[in-house]
């Protein structure tokens, strides 16, 4: 594969984006901020309200620039995700809109479902989500009786300890409404790095082989021992999030870190440190010196997206041939291709050969070999090769052989698990909450004008010219309070850490609410954020932290 990336999996768009754009009549945005993280999709979703007249309705604590395209916004509290959901749900049962067929014939469990739904009715939801009442009972008529409708969600839904939670009560909401499985519906998780679900696809997470297949049953683990000639554990192996603990704990000793820069992505900053500074040895595979790369032992020069010859994997599951552009700088060198040397050497530390292994395992001489690697191990990609793909065929995974035409939409007709399973889900309040010393809430995410950590858009002339500083969104009614008047630079505190960052005051974020970024090495917000983990995918809570802010003087 062509990209390299860590994820925290939220699952795969079960439609296409011009499907949704097309087809959708009623959309849901939660927990995304589509038009600055994903503008393009974004730009599709905005054409489909001007153009088609389809029906918005986008929950979000702030005002997002797509809320002005929005028949309504439902300005929630963070953290109030499944309260939110639940209560629409709530109202849709009350009012006979579900989908009685569908639940009858494609789902099951719904009886414990519901009995579950009904400890959310409108006022309680109401007092805990702060949307008024007539909005639920607006937003809950919109989405049932208009059909099809999707939902989309990006972090803003999985980055919180309840993520997987949050994650099911949508998929809750698509089977209720007989939305799954048909053109302009599905629930759509949108991704939030280049790749990822590539990444995914191919094994990038502690409990699957590549295509899914679970590391902890033996027919998988004989599987891939027959191909790779080695002898592979049975257990689940561990999160990044689960390795930073362990590497400051002194119970992991080293890391082989590709295109990651967690100084600045990863939560509790000076956590971050400590762990990579206990490490016995670290080496770091960049196309940049990044703030990590002064803890790195060894420095191995990859190379970007333009210098490589593969695929990528996007966010609604359509594999893409990328053509290498121009040739490596320097000592730069593939990342497949130093990825194998270190393989081929460690071998030869452990007196085996590569010409050893079944398959001729680390002795591919192009991308070519890999995807045909990926042919015969990845079900879902058997059918996808470079020949299909550059003859310009759309190829959505899974695609089962070389005749297939690859599936655009998940589901259809039946769910790939046979009955869907209806959850009953529980709004649990994020683990840390304002207080007396730390009164107002942090969230955190990203802007237009850079991406994650900054490594290349900071080295973009034009970028730094718009946006050269990180700000820190701020309501007015608490900028009066704590007198921002001319001096706007503010200090932000948690238990964890604290930044100075000028202060953009805008009614975007509600009273009581701030919001920052981790572009900038200086002003990091995850130097604030908390490590607290969703216990099932181990992704951080960096949507809600406890902080206190004060005026600069």
């Amino acid at each position: 594969m062509a990209g390299l990336a860590t994820s925290f999996g939220s699952g795969a768009m079960t439609n296409p984006m011009d499907d949704v754009a097309a087809h959708s009549q009623a959309m849901l945005v939660i927990g995304s901020n589509t038009t600055e993280q994903h503008p393009v999709f974004g730009t599709m979703l905005r054409q489909a309200v001007l153009k088609r007249h389809a029906k918005l309705i986008v929950a979000d604590p702030r005002k997002i620039d797509l809320t002005e395209f929005a028949t309504l916004h439902l300005r929630l509290k963070p953290g109030t995700d499944i309260a939110l959901l639940n209560g629409l749900m709530y109202i849709i049962l009350e009012k006979g809109w579900e989908d009685k067929a569908y639940i009858a014939e494609r789902t099951e469990n719904f009886d414990e479902f519901k009995a579950n739904i009904m400890n959310y009715p409108p006022d309680a939801v109401s007092e805990t989500t702060g949307i008024p009442v007539e909005q639920l009972y607006e937003a809950a008529e919109i989405l049932a009786t208009t059909k099809p409708a999707s939902i989309m969600w990006a972090m803003g839904i999985t980055q919180h300890t309840v993520g997987v939670q949050n994650v099911m009560t949508c998929a809750n909401f698509q089977m209720l409404l007989g939305n799954m499985g048909v053109p302009g519906g599905g629930v759509n998780p949108l991704r939030g790095q280049n790749n990822v679900q590539g990444a995914c696809d191919m094994g990038g997470l502690p409990n699957f082989y590549p295509a899914y297949q679970w590391v902890n049953q033996e027919p998988n683990q004989k599987k891939f021992e027959a191909a790779w000639g080695v002898s592979l554990p049975a257990n689940i192996g561990m999160t990044v999030t689960e390795m930073m603990p362990a590497a400051a704990n002194g119970k992991l000793k080293a890391l082989y870190i590709l295109g990651e820069n967690p100084i600045m992505s990863d939560p509790d900053t000076n956590h971050i440190r400590h762990a990579l500074d206990t490490l016995d040895f670290m080496v770091l595979q960049e196309i940049f010196p990044s703030e990590t790369a002064e803890y790195a032992d060894v420095l191995l020069p990859g190379v970007s997206f333009a210098e490589k010859e593969g695929t990528f994997t996007n966010t609604e599951r359509r594999v893409q041939r990328v053509h290498q552009a121009i040739q490596p700088i320097g000592n730069a060198r593939q990342d497949w291709e130093i990825t194998q040397e270190i393989a081929r050497r460690v071998i030869e530390l452990g007196s085996r050969k590569p010409s050893d292994a079944p398959h001729a395992a680390w002795n591919f001489t192009s991308p070519a070999d890999i995807m045909a690697e990926i042919n015969a191990l990845a079900p879902s990609y058997a059918g996808i090769s470079y020949e299909r793909l550059d003859r310009g065929e759309r190829l959505h995974w899974p695609v089962k052989d070389a005749e297939h035409g690859g599936t655009p939409i998940l589901h259809v007709g039946k769910f790939a698990r046979g009955l869907g399973k209806f959850a009953a889900t529980v709004h649990v309040p994020p683990v840390e909450m304002p207080d007396n010393d730390y009164p107002m809430l942090l969230s955190t995410g990203r802007v237009l004008y850079h991406w994650h950590g900054g490594e290349m858009t900071r080295r973009a002339e034009g970028l730094m010219e718009v946006y050269g500083q990180s700000l820190v969104e701020l309501n007015p009614d608490d900028a009066r309070r704590l007198g921002v008047n001319g001096n706007k630079r503010v200090r932000v505190a948690s238990r964890r850490g604290v930044i100075e960052a000028e202060a953009w005051v805008t009614d975007r974020v509600p009273p009581g609410m701030v919001y920052a970024n981790f572009h900038f090495p200086e002003v990091n917000a995850n130097q604030l954020t908390i490590a607290a983990l969703d216990p099932i995918a181990k992704i951080p809570e960096y949507k809600i932290c406890a902080v206190k802010v004060e005026l600069v003087k």
